[in-house]
């Protein structure tokens, strides 16, 4: 009788504290490191190509590559490259060449496939375009600042920097799902990575940026290494760790597309992002229910509802909604209110997801179906 009683008591006790400490130190660590990237300096950067991969006419794909040819950086080449030579994005393309002239500017059209990953495969026939040794990998759906490319360069000076990649905003494009998707990239994924940097983590790789040298690339295997892998930006990141080299994390934001229109391309979206996880970190992947804030402490109560656990939860309760509207700055203060009725329902989706997460290892990935585990490409 005594186990009966006091087991989910300990256990509902042990939910409360966790969800509200992780909710805790991630406000710490949003605010310590939004103090750290102000007025960040930057070095002198060198001649630079960046990479773009296309695939389709994606919302808004005009206006994210046209930041891209706007930069202040003094010398930079523009890269892109599909499959199809009827592919919607080539008039992107063509427009952009037309309206910036005096921009090195090129297009490469290659049907070859290398590999599983069709987003390596295009960046494989990319690579010999490229005409500069420091190299950028930005995905077509994403809007830079004027400054991106000065600053994501910056730390390659460095011998000792393997790669450089920073971290994005989502902005959701219409509707329900497209801003629990926003809200998945600034309110879950964005302070889990603050978290981790706190604590002195450098796992990190994402694929909106990741630059690096060409003789880095090299040293890794070249892009051939990652042909088969899913999480192709995570492993360029850990190869060049494992050569003694160090990820940096820009002080540069982002801003992304948020476009689920369904519950149903919501979930596959997501939940690739989650089985990818699973696959790089098994043990950590299972730790982070605690950061699914409100339906952990929601279990906790259940289990042990004491006058203590309530004060906890309320504690842990106004840390989850510090993070939604922390994150929301700069931006509507009435789309931010509105949204914050849907954080409960944001956790428990990702509590939902991170479950469903753990029984299989299958994602899907534009049109394909690809397994996520043993993806070491060592």
């Amino acid at each position: 009788m005594f186990t009966l009683t006091v087991l989910p008591e300990a256990l509902g006790t042990a939910l409360i504290l966790a969800a509200c400490a992780y909710a805790l130190l991630a406000c710490i660590a949003l605010h310590k490191t939004r103090l750290q990237s102000r007025a960040r300096p930057v070095g002198a950067t060198r001649p630079t190509s960046v990479l773009k991969p296309l695939c389709g006419a994606e919302p808004r794909l005009y206006d994210n590559l046209r930041s891209f040819c706007v930069q202040d950086h003094p010398q930079y080449q523009l890269v892109f490259g599909v499959r199809e030579a009827d592919d919607p994005a080539i008039e992107v393309v063509a427009r952009l060449q037309h309206e910036f002239p005096d921009l090195d500017m090129q297009l490469v059209i290659a049907p070859q496939v290398h590999g599983q990953n069709l987003k390596v495969s295009n960046l494989i026939n990319m690579l010999p375009a490229t005409k500069h040794d420091w190299l950028v990998l930005a995905d077509s759906d994403i809007d830079v600042p004027i400054n991106y490319l000065s600053h994501v360069v910056a730390p390659l000076a460095d011998p000792a920097t393997g790669i450089v990649t920073c971290l994005y905003r989502g902005r959701p494009a219409a509707g329900l799902w497209s801003q629990l998707g926003g809200q998945f990239i600034d309110e879950w994924f964005t302070p889990s990575v603050r978290l981790s940097q706190l604590l002195g983590s450098q796992r990190f790789g994402f694929g909106a940026t990741i630059a690096l040298r060409r003789d880095c690339l090299a040293g890794l295997g070249g892009l051939e290494a990652l042909k088969d892998t899913l999480a192709d930006d995570y492993w360029l990141g850990e190869l060049s760790r494992r050569q003694g080299l160090r990820s940096v994390l820009s002080d540069v934001i982002t801003t992304t597309d948020v476009t689920e229109t369904s519950l149903a391309s919501l979930w596959a979206h997501e939940m690739r992002w989650l089985r990818t996880i699973r696959s790089l970190a098994p043990f950590g992947f299972a730790m982070t229910f605690v950061c699914f804030t409100l339906p952990v402490l929601g279990i906790g109560l259940i289990l042990a509802h004491n006058s203590y656990n309530f004060v906890m939860a309320g504690v842990g309760a106004m840390a989850r909604w510090w993070i939604h509207f922390t994150q929301r700055r700069g931006r509507s203060w009435q789309g931010a209110k509105y949204e914050a009725w849907l954080v409960p329902a944001r956790d428990l989706l990702l509590f939902i997801e991170w479950t469903v997460a753990l029984t299989r290892w299958q994602v899907s990935w534009r049109g394909q179906v690809m397994n996520a585990k043993g993806q070491d490409p060592a």
